[in-house]
Formats: C-alpha cells, sequence, structure tokens
C-alpha cells in the first residue's frame, strides 16, 4: 500500500514554499501591485480569486484523471481512487473559497452579493456536483469506486461550461483576463506578475494539501480494516467462550446418513 504521494521531506519542503508563497502574494497583493483605474482596491481581490478558481479547475481536472485511470482495467489501482476523493475534497474547499471572494468583489463593483449570472450559477453547481461525489464516496458496498469514478467523470462535464459561460451567454462577469478568445492577456505589468504569483502559490497549496489527503486516507482504510479484523476476532473468541461453533463451522451431529 502506497503510504504517501511524496516523500515526506519533499513534502515539507513543498509545504514551507507554499507558506512563504502565500507570505510573498499577500505583500505584492496588498501594497506592490497599483490598484486598478477602474475598480479600485476592490480589484485587489482577484489575486486570491483568480488562483482559487484555477485551483478548482485543477482539483477536479486531477479527479477526473484519476478516475479514468481507475476504470481502465490496465491501470486500476486503489491509488487512483483515493487521488480522485482527495483532490475533489481540496476541489470543493476552494470552489467554495471561489464563490465567497466572488461575491465580496462583486458586492462593490456590481452593488449586489450575488446575481443569476451564467457564471455564477454554473460554479455554484459544479460545486454542488462534486459535494453529492463526495457523499457517494461515503456510501460503502462493492462497486463503489467504480460508481464514483463514473460519477466524477460526469460532474466534470460542468467545468468547461463553467469556464466558457462568459463567451456563450451575455453576463455580468468579465471575459477571461488571460485565457479569453484572442488569447491576449488584458494584464500587464507588476499586476500581471502578482496575478502568476498567485497561481504559483495555490498550486503548491494544492501538492501540499493532496498529499496530505491521501495519507490521511490511507490511515482511515488502515483503521477500517483493523476495525473488522478485530471485530472478527472477538467474534471467534466469544464464540470459543461459550462452546458454540464460529459462524460457519460445520459440526458433526453424530447422526446417521
Amino acid at each position: 500500500m502506497n503510504e504517501a504521494l511524496l516523500h515526506r521531506r519533499l513534502a515539507t519542503v513543498i509545504g514551507w514554499a507554499a507558506l512563504v508563497s502565500l507570505a510573498v502574494l499577500a505583500v505584492l497583493g496588498l501594497w506592490v501591485a497599483p490598484p486598478d483605474a477602474v475598480q479600485r482596491d476592490a480589484q485587489r481581490l482577484m489575486y486570491l480569486h483568480v488562483p482559487a478558481a484555477w485551483l478548482a479547475y485543477l482539483a477536479f481536472g486531477v479527479t477526473a484523471l484519476a478516475s479514468a485511470l481507475y476504470l481502465w482495467r490496465r491501470t486500476r489501482s486503489a491509488v487512483w481512487d483515493r487521488i480522485a476523493g482527495a483532490s475533489a475534497e481540496i476541489g470543493v474547499v476552494f470552489t467554495a473559497l471561489t464563490l465567497v471572494l466572488g461575491s465580496l468583489w462583486g458586492r462593490p463593483v456590481w452593488g449586489i452579493w450575488w446575481a443569476w449570472d451564467a457564471r455564477l450559477v454554473t460554479t455554484a453547481v459544479l460545486f454542488f456536483l462534486y459535494v453529492g461525489y463526495l457523499a457517494l464516496r461515503r456510501i460503502p458496498g462493492p462497486g463503489r469506486a467504480t460508481r464514483c469514478a463514473i460519477a466524477a467523470l460526469i460532474a466534470f462535464v460542468d467545468v468547461p461550461i463553467v469556464h466558457f459561460s462568459v463567451d456563450w451567454w451575455r453576463t455580468l462577469h468579465q471575459e477571461g483576463t488571460v485565457f479569453n478568445d484572442e488569447l491576449k492577456a488584458q494584464i500587464h505589468g507588476t499586476m500581471a506578475f502578482t496575478l502568476f504569483w498567485g497561481v504559483v502559490a495555490f498550486t503548491l497549496v494544492y501538492v501540499y494539501l493532496l498529499d496530505r489527503r491521501y495519507r490521511l486516507e490511507v490511515l482511515e482504510e488502515g483503521r477500517d480494516e483493523r476495525e473488522l479484523e478485530q471485530a472478527i476476532a472477538e467474534r471467534v473468541a466469544s464464540g470459543d467462550a461459550d462452546g458454540s461453533p464460529a459462524p460457519g463451522t460445520l459440526v458433526d451431529t453424530g447422526a446417521r446418513r
């Protein structure tokens, strides 16, 4: 059983790198990068909002890839199932963060906390799709991993819908700042560098959290196996103590056959 995705020392280095990167991002976003000409200081939320959205895409993409590898017989392994579940949990957290930061940003810019906008609605749908996926993973039974892998691939269909919603429908949400139809970045200089730094910092956070959650999943599986073995041992010991046979034991009654 693979107990971790990363070597412990490498995981520690990535964890510290993520922490330092977030601290540098705070300095860049609050003091170094200039305010936007129109949105002023409210625009600084972009340095968290965009990386959080990117991280949600990345996490759900990894979940979909791991699920596909689990469904393919040649690569089927419990490792892929664990990665899919761990990555989905991180994706749900950062999708929620994306929605909250977007609401905080929208209040001073749009004048409202929430709008039934295509980007916002499809992102909320994405959040609940993967909450449902995580709930499905909690249902035991044969074929659980296969069912969850199929559900993850179905839920991932909403990711490109979220991304292209600003192009397909008329929305309040602005078009892509970097990844747009013309593939021409609408941000430059210190603001562009700060945004890029935020994406790198959040990616490091994702890699660290994925490794930690994978380790926890392995520990949880080991605990469940030990509890099952202990329950069986106690049942056998109980049967021996009262003289009754253990379940499944054949007993010769002495009857003529």
